[in-house]
């Protein structure tokens, strides 16, 4: 199916502008670019707050979202950004934390983590489980439930949540509710997902966007086939908490993310999984800009009300 005529005209307007591709920028660069990107407000909320998170010997940083209402405990979304392990921030996708935050009547968790290639793999991996492990066991203070956990994210941040679900399972807790997985990457790029020939160029992200990522947080590919680095690869599924996984029609990271889901499915997790037809990577930040993303957006809402019982 082709792209939806709103996704489309998007994209003619950025490549009207003539950026150079990631491939020829520095990280350093590319951030700064990612960060001047204009993005739609996100929903009003009661409250937002930065905690810091120890890891390891370090800390980081979160922002944490309240909803409007009286409710002392509520659920709780641990929200990885994307960014291909390398771009991005709590700012970028504020809107996204924002917008959930509201919908669901949840608290969110926005997890910043540290980033390739100053912190390359696993680094990325083992600050998001410590975040995860961090809410849950601060869960009072911050007013969340902690018998209503989910942990979710976008692209890259689909696989580090992906990822985290994997580690919490096999290194003992916490328990979660469920995990949100948004156009996930989920495999190495050498296995030659034919989603990655199909939308190579002129969908958003591109083939050559992933390479350039991949080598950024996992530059030896060696590497690359490790489980908290490519979940698709992991030995089994089993025993893993409910999962959300949507996908883009016109994504390079469409087919590994089916595959996962497919693999979820067979490992017997309870699975909600759509593809989106007509939408590209990166559409869950256009929520409120772009109509054609509004079914895509609720569809994450409604999940997670259901799991929370709402």
């Amino acid at each position: 199916m082709p792209l939806h005529p709103e996704i489309a005209a998007d994209l003619a307007a950025a490549a009207a502008r003539g950026e150079p591709p990631l491939k020829d920028l520095s990280a350093q660069v590319a951030r700064a670019r990612a960060e001047a990107e204009p993005r739609v407000a996100g929903a009003p909320v009661k409250a937002v707050e930065t905690v810091s998170i120890p890891v390891g010997g370090s800390t980081i940083v979160a922002r944490v979202y309240r909803p409007f209402g009286e409710d002392d405990v509520l659920p709780g979304i641990v929200y990885i950004h994307g960014g291909g392990w390398v771009l991005c921030s709590l700012d970028t996708h504020d809107n996204v934390c924002r917008n959930l935050c509201a919908s669901v009547g949840a608290v969110v968790v926005s997890i910043d983590y540290r980033m390739a290639p100053e912190h390359r793999f696993p680094v990325a991996s083992d600050d998001c489980l410590a975040a995860v492990r961090w809410v849950a066991g601060h869960a009072g203070s911050l007013g969340i439930d902690p018998a209503k956990l989910i942990v979710g994210g976008d692209s890259a941040g689909g696989n580090l949540a992906a990822v985290t679900t994997l580690r919490i399972r096999d290194e003992g807790g916490p328990a979660l509710s469920g995990q949100m997985l948004i156009y996930p990457v989920t495999d190495d790029i050498a296995a030659g997902h034919p989603s990655y020939a199909e939308f190579a160029d002129g969908f958003g992200l591109t083939a050559d966007d992933m390479a350039w990522f991949w080598d950024h947080y996992v530059p030896n590919p060696a590497e690359r086939a490790h489980p908290h680095a490519s979940p698709l690869r992991a030995e089994s599924l089993a025993g893993l908490p409910p999962a959300l996984l949507l996908t883009a029609g016109c994504d390079v990271l469409r087919d590994e993310g089916e595959a996962y889901a497919g693999r979820l499915a067979a490992a017997g997790v309870t699975l909600d999984f759509r593809r989106y037809e007509g939408l590209n990577h990166g559409c869950a930040g256009d929520y409120g800009r772009l109509r054609a993303v509004t079914p895509f957006f609720e569809h994450l809402v409604t999940w997670a009300r259901a799991i929370f019982r709402l």
